[in-house]
């Protein structure tokens, strides 16, 4: 057991990092996109009969003509009161813009993270049990090829198949979008599941894979453990001793890996709302890159950064009450 000390240093070694991630985060935030080839108001203005003196007056109005240092010091001031900029394509606060996309993505990415995290700890934990059976080879081998398969192209499969429709398989499902905006109530919440279906099943196929992977790894270190055969010595039941002795010391490495999972419903995945056309933070972030829109994309930049690092944060104080022995 460790010391309330040990416990207080161990908590305010992890909120200094933490706080030290942010500052980085910061940075490179403003520096990173920067480098991104393409001048914002060039592609703003593009298609439109602009001079030389107007270019110039967008580039003040935006904050562009100011030294890079003055620049930095104004995001860092702004970003660390909350205030993350406008929008140079939408002209909206950067925050607002967020707070409206922000719920499609929860939908989407937290009902991905459930469903996958659950489904990967229950696999994987009866796979690693039975190691080199039947279920373990077969288990093990459709998460390799699951987790090897980039996100995009098996969300294209999916339309292909299952929305398009390929041979005898009709087009079940819609290509892309969150609703088709005719429906209200009951009907409305019908036809919001029934566009998440596709987007949901290509997050679950690559998250459930990663899960079982670390999952039965974390087992499978536990296997030989003496308290195991200490407990079967005292007669209880081999699903008993699985599941009160050995997942739950199997779980910290998992437990980590599931809080970094929920920082990821803050980010989405970028790549599937690209994909299916699905409205929130994945898809504001490819359009603000496309810009390139500064404050949006370092303000999405900061959230999604942000996520992981509390979530990250939560998991590292979480684990010594799952095994004290973390924190001497």
């Amino acid at each position: 057991m460790a010391s309330p000390r040990a416990h207080l240093l161990y908590t305010a070694g992890r909120l200094g990092g933490a706080a030290v991630s942010l500052l980085a985060v910061l940075v490179t935030g403003f520096f990173l996109f920067r480098i991104v080839p393409g001048d914002p108001v060039r592609a703003l203005t593009r298609g439109t009969p602009t001079t030389a003196g107007q270019l110039d007056a967008l580039r003040h109005q935006f904050g562009l003509d100011l030294p890079l240092w003055r620049q930095f010091t104004d995001y860092c001031a702004k970003a660390l009161t909350g205030d993350l900029g406008v929008s140079y394509q939408f002209r909206a606060p950067v925050g607002e813009l967020i707070a409206q996309k922000a719920p499609a993505t929860l939908l989407l990415t937290g009902v991905a993270v459930v469903l996958y995290s659950a489904i990967g700890l229950w696999i994987g934990a009866r796979a690693a049990w039975r190691h080199g059976g039947p279920g373990d080879r077969v288990h093990t081998g459709v998460a390799l090829a699951l987790w090897s398969v980039p996100s995009f192209w098996l969300g294209l499969l999916l339309i292909t198949v299952f929305a398009v429709g390929a041979g005898p398989v009709p087009g079940l499902f819609p290509t892309g979008g969150m609703s088709t905006g005719t429906e209200s109530g009951l009907a409305h919440a019908v036809d919001v599941t029934h566009h998440l279906v596709l987007p949901v099943v290509t997050l679950v196929a690559v998250g459930y894979a990663q899960t079982l992977l670390v999952m039965r790894s974390s087992l499978l270190d536990e296997m030989g453990g003496d308290y195991l055969t200490t407990a079967r010595a005292k007669g209880l039941r081999d699903s008993a001793v699985r599941r009160r002795h050995a997942v739950p010391n199997a779980l910290l490495p998992t437990v980590t890996m599931v809080f970094i999972n929920l920082g990821h419903v803050a980010a989405g995945s970028i790549l599937v709302e690209t994909v299916f056309s699905w409205p929130g933070l994945g898809g504001l972030f490819y359009q603000a890159l496309s810009v390139p829109d500064l404050p949006l994309v370092q303000g999405l930049f900061l959230v999604f950064a942000g996520a992981m690092i509390v979530m990250n944060l939560l998991a590292d104080l979480l684990c010594p009450l799952l095994d004290p022995r973390v924190a001497r």
